[in-house]
């Protein structure tokens, strides 16, 4: 028998086996299970989602002679005839090479004649959006006023294209982009059944690159298959095929823009394509990082969430708390433009180095998030002592260079308390994320991210990432509001007070103190804050 491609032998044969249009399957198994079936249905969605499976299924399941629970049963007569392609009953036709009035007139002319053994003739029009005018208006009246036996299934990528005559008559369902994890337990089950060892990582990697589409991720298996032909399909092997680069080399591309080192940017993106990268494809997995950067500011992202490895998961994290949201935003949107520009440039290196320079130098764009960029960059320089920076040149604290810039691997400081404090800050820190939780929703905005401190003098400390929350938090009576909850649930007298992190200033240890010289002991916060936690701004 001759092979047959991964996305051809895997198709769903039942509505059972279809994924992650769920919605879709229960009303379509409930027409048919209790017979009620429409005479015109329109089947939406981007590549790869089901549409024209689920379109094939349906025309199974109306004509077949035994159907179970909705799902054709695949082995009667008709189901059988239909998935051989010798029934006369469901005619399939591609409307990207016949979208002419002709062919039209030519399904009109057709419908006058009832099926021949099932109980309804089916038509599958697939990019329905490629007819013409004049094809589109040959099939209004019968698509409105079709014969009972009838039934339409038009399919298309782009529904905007449909007059709203030929939707209005039809039962629209919209087929979603399938997320990463649904597809990624979809192909282990696959290459479990074509019994080729993968891991994990390489499994996530593809589902992630599919970008919502079964079809794709099937593709891509097989290339990456076909490739390492007998050999387990590990992470790097992926890399290779897909032409993608390990996520370390986008965080050090990441950090020579945070250092505004144009030289070691371009440098490094020499050594990406030195790979064999595309540019169009380093481009876009750049925009990701970005974004898995962006999310991890943003909330409690983890590296299975991700589908990232441990290590490329704890470099992203501390390169995310270098920078802010505002920068990463305005980043993700500098690439954005870029991806569409050099999709058929013929000077994609060019613009794409040009980009990068944009990405260092807020001062190249007058939008209002470059201006808050630029802003931020100022207080950061006057704060550090460091006065004006000179036109055009980086307005960052660190602009004398990397050698300048802030010690990220120094010792933080340490805080040392008598024990019964100690015990009430131990207390409270393990339940600090149940305590902001359980706030206003302003105030939660403002605590998440936080970590709390101590300090000797003053008593317990909420450390907040960026001075603008923490002195929103000190307004009004919100502190001592705090406070008086703090009591209440605790049963204690507290003090506390708020204050915002320097650039590059790490939050301190705190320590129990002991009356044996020489030893003490260290509370390590092992809860991650709810965002970015304490980091410069």
């Amino acid at each position: 028998m001759a092979y047959m491609t991964l996305y051809r032998k895997w198709r769903p044969q039942t509505f059972d086996e279809m994924r992650g249009q769920d919605a879709i399957v229960q009303a379509l198994k409930s027409q048919v299970k209790y017979d009620r079936i429409g005479h015109a249905y329109l089947f939406c969605g981007t590549r790869g989602t089901g549409k024209t499976s689920a379109a094939k299924i349906l025309a199974r399941a109306v004509n077949c002679l035994h159907p179970v629970d909705g799902n054709p049963c695949n082995e009667c007569e008709n189901c059988r005839a239909i998935l051989e392609g010798r029934s006369m009953d469901v005619i399939e036709m591609d409307a990207a090479s016949n979208n002419g009035v002709d062919n039209i007139r030519e399904i009109r002319d057709q419908v006058q004649y009832p099926p021949t053994s099932g109980k309804y003739r089916v038509y599958i029009i697939d990019e329905v959006h490629m007819l013409s005018a004049g094809a589109f208006n040959a099939l209004l009246k019968t698509l409105e006023e079709p014969p009972a036996y009838v039934i339409f299934i038009l399919a298309t990528t782009d529904p905007n294209r449909l007059p709203i005559t030929v939707q209005s008559r039809c039962q629209r369902y919209d087929f979603r982009r399938v997320d990463a994890g649904t597809i990624a337990d979809h192909l282990r089950e696959i290459l479990s059944a074509e019994q080729v060892e993968a891991e994990d990582a390489a499994v996530r990697m593809i589902a992630r690159t599919a970008d919502g589409s079964f079809r794709d991720s099937l593709s891509l298996l097989e290339r990456c298959i076909s490739y390492y032909y007998g050999e387990k399909l590990t992470y790097e092997n992926v890399l290779k095929v897909l032409g993608a680069a390990r996520t370390q080399v986008y965080g050090r591309l990441m950090q020579c823009i945070l250092q505004c080192d144009a030289r070691g940017a371009v440098s490094q993106l020499d050594a990406i394509l030195a790979q064999g990268s595309d540019l169009n494809q380093v481009v876009s997995d750049f925009i990701w990082y970005l974004r898995d950067m962006m999310l991890v500011q943003t909330g409690e992202e983890e590296a299975e969430t991700l589908g990232m490895q441990k290590d490329d998961y704890e470099e992203l994290h501390a390169i995310a708390m270098q920078t802010d949201l505002d920068t990463v935003m305005r980043d993700i949107r500098i690439l954005s433009e870029l991806a569409a520009q050099i999709r058929f440039s013929p000077s994609r290196r060019v613009q794409t180095e040009t980009a990068l320079i944009r990405m260092m130098r807020p001062a190249c764009d007058d939008d209002v998030q470059s201006l808050r960029v630029r802003v931020e960059q100022l207080e950061h320089a006057l704060e550090a002592g460091g006065g004006l920076p000179a036109k055009g040149a980086p307005a960052q604290a660190d602009a004398e260079g990397p050698d300048h810039a802030p010690a990220e691997n120094s010792a933080p400081p340490t805080v040392e308390i008598p024990p019964a404090e100690y015990d009430d800050y131990a207390m409270l820190l393990k339940d600090w994320k149940k305590i902001c939780g359980a706030q206003h929703p302003f105030i939660y905005s403002l605590l998440k991210g936080t970590r709390l401190g101590y300090d000797k003098e003053q008593g317990l400390c909420i450390l907040f990432p960026d001075r603008f929350r923490c002195r929103t938090m000190q307004e009004g009576s919100r502190m001592e509001d705090l406070r008086q909850y703090l009591n209440q649930e605790y049963g204690k007298n507290f003090r506390i007070f708020a204050r915002a992190l320097e650039r590059g200033e790490q939050a301190p240890k705190v320590v129990r103190g002991t009356s044996i010289p020489g030893i003490n002991m260290e509370i390590e916060d092992s809860d991650e804050p709810d965002d970015d936690g304490p980091a410069s701004d």
